[in-house]
Order: C-alpha cells, then structure tokens, then sequence
C-alpha cells in the first residue's frame, strides 16, 4: 500500500494538499487538483488512516464501554450488545475496565474525548455519596461540548442520559417471590460496600420484606459481586445456625457461589433453603438458578444506537432516562415451603 508521501508525488502537489484531500478537509483546492489527487489514490491503493479523518472531521467511529470489571460476566452481556449494534454500523468498540475507580472513569472519559470518539457508555454502577463524581461529571460535559456522546447503563448524576433497568424493583419482585413460596427467614447476601447498586438491590430487598411484616427475619450480610463474596457468606450462614428458608444474593455470581457452599456442605437446595438471584447471566441458566432477567443485552444495544443515531448538536443535550423492564425467571434453586 502506498504512502501519502507517494501518492502526493504522483499527483504532482504537496504532502499537505494530498492530506487535506484524501481527510475531507474544507480547507479550498481546486476540483481538479481534488479530482487528480482522488484519482492516484485510487490507483495506488492509499487509504488514510482512521485516526487522521477524526483529527479533521473531529470524530470517529470509536465507542468506548467502560465496565467496572472485566471478568464479570454482567459486563460481556452487555458489551456483546454494544458490539453487536456498533460493528454493523461501522463501528469498532473499544473495552475499559475501571476497576470501579472514578478517577479511572476520569481519565478513559479524557482518553475518548482526546480519541474524537464516536461516544462512551458507562456500563458500571457508581458510589453513594462520591466525592470525585462532580469531577467526573465535569469531565463528561467537556467531552459532550466537543461532541462526544455518552450513555450511562445506571442511575448516575453526572449528565448524560440513562437507560437502565430498576434494580430496586427487581430485588423487591425476586423477594416478593420467595415470599409467596411461604419462605420467611429470608437472609439477604449484598454487592460491594458504598455503591448505588448494592444499596438499591438492598433497598428492594427491605422494602418487600417490610410491606410483608418480615422485617424482623431479615439478614443481611456483608458480600459482593463475585462467586468468591457469596460463598463466603453462605459458609458464614453454615456456621451459625439455624439456616434462613432462603437466600437472595444481589447477583447471579454471588448467588452460585453461595449455592456451591451449601452443596459443598451437603445441605438441600431448595430442600432445606432456596436459593435466588439477579441478573439472569448463563451461569444461572446452567445451574437452573431462579433469578431476574435484566435487559443486560438489551441495554447495550440501545447504547450503541443511541450514539450512533445522534445528531452532532445533540452532543450536550438532556440527560433523559429510558427506562426497561426486567421479568422473573423460576428455576429448579427454589420451591415452596412445606
């Protein structure tokens, strides 16, 4: 493949009127210096690199995901959405982990707006009461000013718009749920410390156990996202009996590894405690783990159009909310209560 040095040389003009051909630049040339550059290009097989058209037309076809962990499997669900959409329109995604650090958050938002990206899609949930979000908030607006668009896949307070499913309503079902099955010692096994997700599954777990009158046969243990964090806290619940009729995890990951414990301690499941989780990933599915199917695939997806159909204007637009609807999915980890 040719260089533009070359195709320049051909064409009979300078390195940089071949340049501002071949990107689109409005900078005037003639039509028929224009014409002739296009022409030796063509005959030379050059093509000008993606990032040298962004640099002119401030944009690229470039969306970046951020995720909070990269091995999650929450978070391939819903980058397989945003590929999906993105590669047929021309798009090429471009994976972050963030390792649930802000300031991480920060700099990737800074790397896309120097990148002239198409967009950014936060795909990780944030903390309660965060110090650093106004500065993550302030790096989003400048990046929206220079056209970036961004999405975030949960409730976050820092100007873009949402589509998201509601967690809280979804824990509050899945409890609700275990309730019907007459299961009332319900233990509850919580995300990481300090984030908005953790705290609104939580939330929803409470609130159904207290319009039931069951507050007082409520636990709730310290746990986490992975399988590692449930197992850990279903040993904790093995130790010091008696057992809980069930045991809601606030995601798939931790709930199989809380199944994988009470197994491991050759108790009955769900004949002796049921247990449910959040998210519906394929682990759960392999397992037959009752859950709730969240839209994970779903809320990708609409990302991805939702940057690649919006207009440059639009850029610094309103931070709207899409909200999606999530469903129950009864599996073989539960039953009801003799």
């Amino acid at each position: 493949m040719s260089s533009l040095a070359e195709v320049a040389k051909a064409a009979g003009v300078s390195v940089s009127t071949a340049s501002r051909v071949l990107t689109g630049s409005s900078h005037p040339i003639s039509a028929k210096t224009r014409a002739k550059v296009i022409a030796v290009a063509e005959e030379l097989g050059y093509s000008p690199s993606a990032l040298a058209r962004a640099l002119v037309s401030r944009s690229s076809r470039l969306m970046g995901v951020l995720v909070s962990d990269i091995v999650n499997p929450y978070f391939s669900v819903i980058a397989r959405g945003v590929d999906d959409v993105a590669s047929r329109a021309g798009y090429v995604t471009m994976l972050c982990n963030v390792d649930r650090r802000t300031t991480t958050e920060i700099t990737r938002v800074q790397t896309m707006r120097d990148y002239r990206a198409a967009g950014v899609i936060f795909a990780g949930s944030g903390y309660v009461d965060d110090p650093r979000e106004p500065a993550l908030a302030k790096a989003v607006r400048q990046a929206r000013e220079q056209g970036v668009h961004a999405v975030s896949l949960a409730h976050r307070d820092i100007g873009c718009p949402v589509i998201a499913a509601d967690a809280q309503a979804a824990a509050y079902d899945i409890t609700d749920y275990l309730v019907s099955l007459g299961h009332r010692r319900i233990a509850f096994i919580e995300g990481p410390e300090g984030m908005v997700a953790t705290r609104q599954r939580r939330d929803g777990f409470l609130a159904c156990m207290s319009n039931a009158d069951l507050t007082g046969s409520a636990q709730v243990l310290t746990g986490g996202f992975d399988f590692e964090a449930g197992h850990a806290a279903a040993m904790r619940l093995i130790a010091r009996p008696p057992l809980p009729d069930a045991i809601l995890a606030a995601n798939d990951e931790a709930a199989v590894g809380a199944l994988n414990a009470l197994r491991q301690a050759h108790i009955d499941v769900p004949g002796e405690v049921s247990v449910a989780g959040i998210d519906d990933l394929r682990v759960a599915r392999f397992v037959g783990l009752t859950t709730v199917s969240l839209p994970l695939y779903e809320m990708g997806a609409m990302a991805a159009r939702q940057i690649i159909d919006a207009a440059p204007e639009s850029a610094a637009g309103a931070a709207e909310t899409t909200p999606l609807s999530h469903r129950l999915i009864p599996r073989e980890t539960t039953a009801r209560r003799t």
